[in-house]
């Protein structure tokens, strides 16, 4: 595995994020300690959670399994960069949510207990809070960092201007700032082109996409269908909205010989900024297949290609102005 720095962190993890929402609602806890296994085995030492998954509400399900797979020892928490993240609602009471310095301090505390660990290495904003000044924000995860429970702080789903707004705040503070942003990024879905990857490029940090490959249309959906595979209403109707470029796509797959879910995860990794899509494998099978994708190095001509197929953003305002 060659390891890459998170932005302009000495932090060094897998090029390939392993994403655990699935864990709980779609994959029991054994078969999730298994994968959690098997990717520590592959070198993939980066995992990615949140307070909020498992989706119901307050029990903090996946970080639950995350905790028990730490507790069975054998260097498993040591060997691990742990990301998870704070923001959504815990529970119905008005501050169990969102970014204010109390519930930092609470969802903190709360998600170490689940965790069964005493740090988390990057604490992630899982949205922006416009009810909270950074000031506020920067000051209790500072204290976090103090006390030793926090060692990076990441945003996800932030504009360029809000990376801009919190990363001068932290230098008026003295702070490190963020250190990574976890975007909605795949070759369907491209507006952080326009200014959050150049932000993210500015003030150095790493991006995560999640979403990699748009829910499933850009991992080979119509191979699967014609093979039987059912697809569901949401899915169907994307499809048909994307249908030409799909069916581009997987035929330019299909000349490359490889799979459309490792073409796109490998074009994530040709873009600036991106340190590490997050990959959500419901089975072991998933997994193993995924490590294909840190193989295939695609040329100048292929990634013109896709951006012929799927046409991205220039940095803004070249986007739409002189």
């Amino acid at each position: 595995m060659d390891y890459v720095k998170l932005g302009r962190s000495g932090l060094r993890v897998s090029p390939l994020c392993l994403g655990t929402m699935n864990f709980g609602p779609y994959t029991s806890d054994d078969d999730s300690y298994a994968i959690m296994d098997r990717a520590l085995e592959l070198g993939i030492n980066f995992f990615d959670t949140a307070n909020v998954y498992g989706w119901k509400l307050g029990e903090g399900i996946t970080e639950n399994i995350i905790g028990r797979w730490f507790a069975k020892g054998g260097g498993r928490r040591e060997k691990t960069v742990l990301a998870t993240k704070l923001n959504g609602a815990m529970s119905e009471w008005p501050n169990d949510a969102k970014l204010s310095a109390l519930n930092i301090r609470r969802a903190c505390d709360a998600s170490l207990k689940r965790l069964q660990t005493d740090y988390i290495d990057i604490y992630q904003a899982h949205h922006v809070d416009r009810d909270t000044p950074y000031d506020e924000f920067w000051e209790a995860m500072d204290v976090l960092r103090q006390q030793g429970k926090i060692v990076y702080v990441g945003s996800s789903n932030f504009a360029g201007w809000h990376i801009a707004k919190a990363q001068e705040a932290a230098t008026r503070r003295g702070s490190f700032g963020l250190t990574s942003e976890q975007s909605h990024y795949n070759l369907l879905t491209r507006t952080v082109e326009l200014e959050v990857l150049p932000a993210c490029q500015d003030y150095g940090l790493g991006v995560i996409p999640w979403s990699p490959l748009a829910g499933g249309l850009l991992g080979g959906i119509l191979r699967k269908i014609d093979k039987g595979r059912s697809a569901n209403e949401r899915m169907v109707t994307e499809l048909e909205k994307h249908r030409d470029k799909i069916e581009q796509y997987e035929k330019f797959c299909d000349d490359l010989g490889e799979d459309p879910a490792h073409v796109g995860l490998a074009w994530l990794l040709a873009q600036p900024a991106v340190t590490a899509p997050i990959i959500g494998p419901r089975t072991m099978e998933q997994l193993d297949g995924t490590m294909r994708t840190l193989e295939i190095k695609l040329d100048e001509q292929a990634l013109t290609r896709l951006d012929e197929i799927f046409p991205g953003h220039r940095p803004a305002p070249e986007d739409y102005a002189w």
